[in-house]
This record gives C-alpha cells, sequence and structure tokens, in this order.
C-alpha cells in the first residue's frame, strides 16, 4: 500500500507560550482543510493546530479511494512532524477518517471529537447518490457538486443570515481538483461501518452536531454518545452541518473547554 505525503495547514503557539498538546483537524467533503481556518486561532491557548488535506483533493495526485490509505497518511504526517498523541478533531468526512484511525493506531489517538458525522457505512440508496454525484462530476465539474451540497451542508439560520459563509465554502470547494473528489466520493461508498467500534472507544470522547444539520440530524450524534461510554455530547444551536464555520465562536469555546479538560 503507498502511503500519499500529506500536504497540511499549521499553527503554532506564539513565541512564550508553552505547548500544551497537538489537535488534528480532519476536514468535510467536498471542502479541504482550509475549512478549519477558524480552529487555528486555538495555537493562541498553547495548541499545536494541523489541518491536513484529504489525500489528492488539492493537488494532481492520484486518491486511492480507502480511508485505511488516508489513515496510513496521517500515522505518517504525525511521525514526520514529531506529533505524539495529539487530539483528533473529524467533521463529517472527517469523522470516517478518525474511525479509520483509531482502527489502525487507537494509542495514537488521546482524544476524539466527532462533529456531524456518522457510524454507520453507507446504506445502498446513499451508495446509489454516490454514483449520481460522481456522474455529476464527470459531465458538470466540480461546481456542480458544490451547488448541489452547499445547500445541505449550511442549516437555515446561516443561508437566511450569513451568505457570507456560503460563499466561503463555495470557494472551499472549488479550489478542489475533480480527481481529488472522486477519489473521497469512492472512499465514502466503500467505507467501513464503525458502528461495532463505538463501544471499544476509551479515549475522552466529545461529539458536536449542528442542530440544524439535515445531513447527520442530533439523532444521530445522539445514538453515538449513547454508544461511547463517557462520552459528552453538545448541539450547536444555529448551525448545520458546518458548525465550525457557522458558529465558529461557539464552536471553539466547546472545543476549547473540551480540550482543556483532557489536559
Amino acid at each position: 500500500m503507498a502511503v500519499p505525503v500529506l500536504d497540511y495547514l499549521e499553527a503554532r503557539p506564539p513565541a512564550g507560550t508553552p505547548e500544551v498538546g497537538t489537535l488534528i483537524c480532519l476536514h468535510a467533503f467536498p471542502l479541504n482543510a482550509r475549512m478549519w481556518e477558524p480552529q487555528l486561532t486555538l495555537s493562541t491557548a498553547g495548541w499545536r493546530v494541523i489541518a491536513p488535506h484529504f489525500p489528492g483533493v488539492q493537488d494532481n495526485q492520484d486518491a486511492e479511494g480507502s480511508f485505511a490509505v488516508a489513515a496510513a497518511a496521517v500515522v505518517d504526517l504525525c511521525e514526520r512532524l514529531g506529533v505524539d498523541a495529539p487530539a483528533v478533531c473529524g467533521l463529517s468526512m472527517g469523522g470516517y477518517l478518525a474511525f479509520a484511525l483509531v482502527r489502525r493506531a487507537r494509542g495514537l489517538v488521546r482524544a476524539l471529537v466527532l462533529c456531524d458525522t456518522r457510524a454507520e457505512a453507507d446504506t445502498p440508496q446513499a451508495r446509489e447518490g454516490r454514483l449520481t454525484m460522481l456522474a455529476t462530476l464527470r459531465e458538470r465539474g466540480v461546481a456542480a457538486i458544490a451547488e448541489e451540497m452547499i445547500p445541505r451542508l449550511l442549516g437555515d439560520t446561516t443561508k437566511q443570515h450569513r451568505p457570507a459563509v456560503a460563499e466561503r465554502v463555495r470557494s472551499l470547494a472549488l479550489s478542489n481538483q475533480r480527481d481529488g473528489i472522486a477519489g473521497v466520493l469512492t472512499a465514502m461508498m466503500t467505507r467501513e461501518d464503525a458502528v461495532a467500534l463505538l463501544p471499544t472507544i476509551g479515549c475522552p470522547t466529545l461529539i458536536i452536531v449542528g442542530s440544524e444539520d439535515v445531513l447527520t440530524p442530533p439523532p444521530m450524534s445522539e445514538a453515538m454518545h449513547r454508544a461511547i461510554g463517557g462520552s459528552e455530547l453538545v448541539i450547536v444551536e444555529r448551525a448545520g452541518h458546518l458548525p465550525n464555520l457557522e458558529q465558529p465562536e461557539r464552536f471553539n469555546a466547546v472545543l476549547s473547554r473540551f480540550l482543556a479538560r483532557v489536559v
């Protein structure tokens, strides 16, 4: 298995601020690591924040459609950067990657944050939808995927009152490569079910979900909360599937409190 070398964003604590730990942020579909820019400010509290791009998303490299490959790439990135026992935060597709990372290197993950994601593998209906999206991608390009996804990614409050967030999400999606998006779609529709993994997660776990999320509604997060012993659940009001962009101050406050308890 060839392990790709990941590109990433990074923010380190300012001079004079002790480093308390590392936070790895795993992005959603059809976006990239830049969706975590509002969370890079957590570095001012002593966290080294690293946000990798999913393999192939922002370049023309061949992206093998596998979360196992992506998890291996994250482990390799940690080794290259000298990161030991990071907290891992995955949102939507990033949550799928977080589950794959726990499977591959459970001892590496110091704490886990699961945002607007699900443990279940794709249903036959969901796989059919992704095949349709692949056809749309081939015929009409990344812009068509962005236009299809944005109404579902954002909550009603954001769509009505924060048009700049929609434009930001559109810009992030359009910055990605067609082949990378195709690789991600293939990975998602063939990913391993993680329901049986949930009760085995023993590290501190925070589950976050937007109250207006229509892709992974709050009841899904509530079910994960019940399955992961000792986990914490926070519902972010007036946010959809991307609470870190829709309500960044609230999201950062929740995440900061959790991380402070971890250390």
